[in-house]
């Protein structure tokens, strides 16, 4: 009864005060008013009361009261002021504004504005990106003692702040003493303060941040936070360039409390039609440090990149870079583990191309890998050109193939200390290479093949071994026939069908023994030989008998719309015999062949396990045995796990063990036994994930290195953290020292995200 009775009363004041609303309305200077009460007190000056309303186009004005200057095309509105254009609004205490523009001040005024909807750009390969964007209409809401509208969607803020949260306590906000705050274009501030949850984060005495509806504009990124236990503190800022729609360059800067100062420049295009490429550069420049070791004062450079090209007639290029001028920097910079223990540099480019049957390429690349922070091995080509001709029939009735390889190179091989050729340590040496080859296929069954060839080579060396294998400039030639054989089969099969298995409607058993006689003619001249590639194995007046059975699994699985068969399971097992002890130890076919074992008639013999049984898991693993001690010489093991798009886990084991009677493996110090583990999970909608890696050296009972990141994205924001250590002083003999990072990384709906120099947080989503 009491509820019926206030509603009677409510309705009782709120009808005058409707009936008072109606009475007044009018047309002054293009707008439309509606008001309770109306006075004019001048020639063109009226003063409007009584809940007061103004509209013009999609302008719209609430007030308890306006102050209407005709003449001046000024309007002055008071108590509960509240201002519509399109999809932005303003509240404020009170407001003064001019009535043809629409722009004026708004005093203690809270808004709010849209962006709109943004192209997602193509994910960058670098550390500081362009802004990552959600691709949904983002509202900015803003307030400040004034906030000035100096444009239909330009503002400028006193004393004020603004985010993208629209809870009643944003999570986050940026706040400044003037704002310049132009919707889909950028952002202006001094004297920023960012607090996230109530709490300062950080303070920048100025900041520029583009907010383009097409997420690439030019400007200022976010800046960057990060703790290393070897670089200190550091900022990190960048200036990004969107050149056009093809392509865009940054340009950052690094400050390390500790080490001294990095310049990083990233440019990358894409022009379409398979052209396209990416090139990062970094210099250093560090000051000299001290504490349990003195690190000199120093500038390096890294450059990293790749490109590819289309050429006339039907070439194309590709080239990449991974360069670093010092090997403690790379070491060290670096928050990717497996970088971390990298010692080696490289680039080169290689262009291609085929006409009718023939094929061509030529190969420019150079590879060195540090054997001390200045010292170098060097391989590569400078250059190596291939000339290939296609297999084609002899005769056209007789099943006889033809086909020849060419190749023209000059090998590099040395050793350098601070780019300088070590004198005596210079194996380079130029290469001419011919190569025939006809082939014979003797049977056609499916389930036994039969396959002859025999090949004739021809070689030509500018440099030689002498009797106490020194490099000699004196040329070499080198010819040898190669006769080969190879046998598949009987090939036993079996097949079932099982209707009533949700796993597969068919399974297929295949049982493929193989046999493999090789003949090679003598050569003469093998220890004369300078040895770089597998052209320069080959052992002569050997005969080679290569035996194994594989065993495979099929099942005839529905993938998508069709059933189609997969293979689940391949096992294979392999071994070969030498009529010549020594051909053992050149054999590329097995990886234990070039530890300068003893000499033996058998090889290793040669385990490999590979399964499938499901598109989200697959395990690898090969081990070889040795022949004469019938003990395992090396392991290794890889299983990935992936569950859909949000879950997947690798790991992987290698181990080389311990034989006391062989040379090669029974020195402690070459031995090895790793484990790695790699996993990134996170909830279908990615508002929750973790991801961990870790590479454990069980040999020394260590950790070369641990990463754990986790993250949580809400409504309008997010936060990630990561914390790694490395300690890889016994992978780089000592030189890098044990180092702890931690990085904190915020994602600002329709702003950006914060993340960390070098790397860090990578394959964290945002």
């Amino acid at each position: 009864m009491k509820i019926f009775i206030g509603l009677l009363v409510l309705i009782a004041v709120l009808m005058p005060s409707r009936a008072a609303w109606a009475q007044f309305s009018m047309n002054i200077a293009g707008y439309t008013v509606k008001a309770g009460r109306q006075e004019k007190v001048g020639d063109k000056h009226w003063v409007l009361s009584n809940t007061v309303e103004l509209e013009r186009e999609d302008s719209k004005l609430y007030a308890d009261e306006v102050e209407f200057f005709e003449d001046e095309d000024r309007a002055i509105a008071r108590g509960n002021v509240v201002f519509n254009q399109g999809k932005n609004r303003i509240a404020a205490d009170h407001a003064d504004f001019n009535t043809r523009t629409s722009l004026g001040t708004f005093y203690h005024a809270t808004g709010i504005a849209t962006i709109e909807p943004r192209r997602q750009p193509p994910r960058p390969g670098t550390a500081f990106t362009a802004p990552q964007q959600t691709g949904q209409a983002n509202d900015v809401v803003f307030f400040g003692e004034t906030v000035e509208k100096i444009a239909t969607k330009k503002y400028k803020i006193t004393n004020g702040g603004f985010s993208t949260c629209e809870q009643p306590t944003p999570r986050w906000d940026l706040t400044a003493d003037t704002i310049t705050l132009n919707v889909d274009h950028y952002t202006v501030l001094k004297q920023a303060v960012l607090r996230v949850k109530g709490v300062p984060m950080f303070y920048l005495p100025w900041m520029y941040y583009p907010t383009h509806e097409d997420g690439r504009a030019t400007g200022f990124l976010l800046p960057v936070y990060g703790s290393s236990n070897l670089r200190g503190q550091t900022i990190h800022n960048a200036f990004f360039w969107a050149i056009d729609r093809s392509q865009d360059a940054t340009i950052g800067y690094d400050w390390f409390s500790k080490t001294g100062t990095g310049t990083r420049g990233e440019y990358r295009y894409n022009f379409g039609g398979g052209n396209s490429g990416t090139i990062d550069s970094y210099i250093l420049n560090e000051r000299q440090q001290t504490g349990d070791t003195t690190q000199e004062s120093q500038r390096s450079t890294t450059i990293t990149g790749n490109m590819t090209q289309t050429l006339p007639l039907g070439f194309r290029a590709r080239a990449y870079a991974n360069y670093f001028s010092s090997l403690y920097t790379n070491q060290t910079l670096n928050t990717n583990a497996y970088n971390t223990v990298s010692n080696t540099r490289s680039y080169g480019v290689n262009v291609a191309g085929s006409w009718h049957s023939f094929m061509v390429s030529g190969i420019f690349d150079r590879q060195e890998i540090f054997t001390s922070p200045t010292a170098t091995q060097v391989f590569g080509s400078s250059p190596k050109i291939n000339l290939s001709r296609a297999e084609k029939p002899l005769f056209p009735s007789a099943p006889i193939y033809f086909t020849v390889l060419g190749e023209v190179s000059h090998l590099d091989r040395l050793a350098t200390d601070n780019g300088v050729p070590i004198a005596g340590q210079d194996n380079s040496v130029s290469r001419f290479d011919f190569n025939p080859r006809i082939r014979v296929p003797l049977t056609r069954w499916p389930f036994f093949t039969v396959n002859s060839s025999i090949d004739w080579r021809d070689t030509y060396y500018s440099r030689s071994l002498d009797d106490q294998q020194q490099v000699v400039n004196v040329p070499l030639n080198r010819q040898y026939f190669t006769l080969t054989s190879q046998i598949v089969g009987p090939v036993f099969t079996r097949v079932w069908n099982t209707p009533d298995s949700s796993y597969a409607e068919r399974f297929k058993h295949s049982i493929e023994p193989n046999f493999t006689v090789q003949r090679t003619t003598a050569i003469d001249n093998f220890n004369q030989i300078i040895q770089n590639d597998t052209v320069d194995f080959t052992y002569g007046s050997t005969t080679t008998y290569t035996y194994g059975i594989n065993n495979r699994l099929y099942a005839k699985r529905r993938i998508g719309a069709i059933s189609r068969p997969v293979e689940i399971v391949s096992i294979g097992i392999s071994q070969s015999y030498y009529s010549d002890s020594q051909a053992g130890l050149h054999d590329p076919n097995y990886a234990t062949s070039f530890t300068g074992s003893t000499p033996s008639n058998f090889s290793p013999v040669k385990l490999s396990l590979q399964t499938t049984p499901t598109t989200g898991i697959n395990v690898s693993a090969n081990a070889e045995i040795d022949s004469t001690t019938r003990e395992l010489r090396t392991v290794s093991a890889t299983g990935t796990y992936t569950h859909g798009t949000w879950a997947r886990i690798s790991t992987g084991w290698t181990k080389t063990f311990f034989i006391a009677s062989l040379p090669g493996f029974n020195d402690p110090a070459f031995l090895n036994h790793y484990i790695n583990f790699d996993s990134n999970v996170h909830t279908p909608d990615n508002k929750y994930g973790v991801l961990y890696t870790m590479n454990y050296d069980i040999l020394r009972s260590s950790f070369l290195q641990q990463r754990v990141s986790a993250f949580y994205n809400a409504q309008c924001c997010g936060i990630a953290m990561e914390y790694r250590s490395s300690n890889i002083a016994a992978a780089t003999n000592g030189s890098v020292p044990t180092d702890h990072q931690f990085f904190l990384s915020f994602t600002l709906a329709g702003i950006g995200s914060f993340s960390p120099f070098s790397g860090g947080l990578g394959g964290v989503p945002h």
